[in-house]
């Protein structure tokens, strides 16, 4: 490990090393001489931070509870540059610390670096030189805050080891459609292809403008859209299971929209993945099943609470845990509602959010459903708000959700066919509109968003 002089130095250091580790690997798989394969290591980076001293108590990250080493081991960090500069200028301003940098021992499977070829005849050759892929070293010890991974001779500096990372990467590209490099820090979710339409058009819409943020828009495909298109015209579907459209700024703070399919498994699963490129927020805009007699189609909650039901995350945070809303977003979204829709904010409340598992839960008889919901306060029921909510906690990332409230199950008003496409029809822009604006309006000002209510009392990293 060498020491370097400055944060922009250390990153610079630890993106040449990878390089050289990818290339390696390249020359030696073309070569056949495997043996040289032992060179191909993920670099690493080390802060020792030599004295401690109390910092500005609103600082949101780069902060530690005691002196010492704090070291990650790290791949591609080519596509977190701006990231690890940012992490590392907080730590390096707040206490004395020295930076080094060099090789762990962690080798680079080939199967996570880009260009390889013959692999096939790597893996007939059974060679011992050449790690395979493996999940031994693929688990979330250091977010969910495992007594080993803060208790060893080096503390955890990044939230993520190097395989888990490079594997987040490779299933983000197999379910979005598109690599990870054009992945914005905004993030909307939702399970409708009319959303994704009405995003798409505000993306063509929002390229036309001389003034413009946004350079392109990624779609499923790997196509790049122009100002001039015309949206009626392309194939918006994909063969992919969560197809990913991504509205690109120069410095990634644009907005990427992905349509999760139905279900809290699929929350689950995608923010698994995106939470390793550490994005600034994500949001679900989505229906649900409004509770109210009072509720009219249409109207908006705006989730201030999360009753879990969905099961899928138990394991990880305990049902007894809070997971609390972010304040920052929420008066986010509640102004880009009062943006959009006018004088009809009445429309928009708060309230708890019920996630379920069961798609069909209201078709539980009447005694069953009063025994389900008795002392509940839920506004809303769906699928997958406190999955992606409960997540977002779990990762540090800021979360919320906004629905639309699309049929009254305990009122005599179910969904059906008929009534769903009209109201669809309705609302689609309004509702993909309140979130983009929310987004628009948190790019602007990210450091409200860096909020320190979701680090933990213990078990916490220094970075974001």
């Amino acid at each position: 490990m060498e020491k370097v002089a400055s944060a922009h130095l250390a990153v610079a250091e630890l993106i040449s090393l990878y390089d050289a580790s990818c290339q390696l690997a390249r020359d030696t798989i073309a070569s056949g001489d495997y043996e040289r394969y032992a060179g191909v290591r993920y670099p690493k980076l080390s802060v020792d931070v030599t004295e401690w001293q109390p910092i500005d108590r609103s600082e949101p990250f780069g902060y530690v509870d005691e002196a010492g080493m704090y070291s990650a081991v790290l791949s591609r960090p080519d596509l977190m540059q701006r990231y690890l500069e940012a992490q590392l200028e907080a730590l390096t301003s707040n206490y004395e610390c020295d930076i080094y940098v060099g090789y762990s021992d962690v080798r680079i499977p080939p199967e996570y670096i880009a260009g390889i070829e013959g692999l096939d005849d790597v893996r007939a050759s059974n060679s011992p030189h050449v790690p395979r892929p493996t999940l031994d070293y693929v688990d979330d010890a250091i977010v969910d805050g495992h007594w080993d991974a803060f208790h060893g001779d080096e503390k955890p500096l990044f939230h993520f080891g190097p395989q888990r990372f490079d594997l987040a990467l490779a299933r983000l590209e197999h379910y979005t459609g598109i690599s990870p490099e054009s992945m914005q820090k905004y993030i909307l979710f939702t399970n409708y292809a009319m959303h994704v339409t009405e995003f798409v058009r505000f993306g063509v819409r929002s390229l036309s403008e001389p003034d413009s943020r946004y350079t392109r828009l990624v779609l499923p495909s790997g196509e790049s859209v122009s100002d001039t298109v015309v949206v009626e015209d392309l194939e918006l579907g994909s063969k992919f299971q969560m197809p990913r459209y991504d509205l690109v700024t120069e410095n990634g703070d644009g907005i990427t929209m992905i349509n999760i399919g139905v279900g809290p498994s699929n929350a689950k699963t995608i923010t698994d993945c995106l939470a390793v490129l550490r994005p600034e927020a994500w949001i679900m805009i989505g229906h649900c099943a409004g509770m109210d007699a009072r509720m009219r189609i249409g109207d908006l909650i705006l989730g201030n609470a999360y009753e879990r039901r969905d099961h899928v995350l138990d394991d990880h945070i305990g049902r007894d845990q809070p997971i609390p809303a972010v304040p920052e977003i929420q008066r986010t979204l509640e102004k880009a509602v009062e943006k959009v829709y006018g004088d009809e904010t009445s429309l928009m409340r708060t309230g708890t959010v019920l996630s379920t598992g069961d798609r069909n839960w209201e078709w539980k008889s009447p005694r069953d459903l009063w025994d389900w919901l008795r002392g509940s306060t839920a506004a809303a029921v769906d699928m997958e708000s406190c999955t992606l909510a409960a997540n977002g906690y779990r990762y540090r990332v800021p979360y919320g959700t906004l629905l639309a409230v699309s049929d009254l199950p305990l009122h005599a008003v179910p969904k059906l066919p008929a009534g769903a496409q009209a109201f669809y029809s309705n609302s689609k822009e309004a509702h993909v509109m309140c979130a983009v604006r929310a987004m628009e309006r948190l790019a602007k000002h990210p450091r409200r968003l860096r909020t320190r209510k979701l680090r933990r009392t213990i078990g916490e990293v220094p970075f974001r």
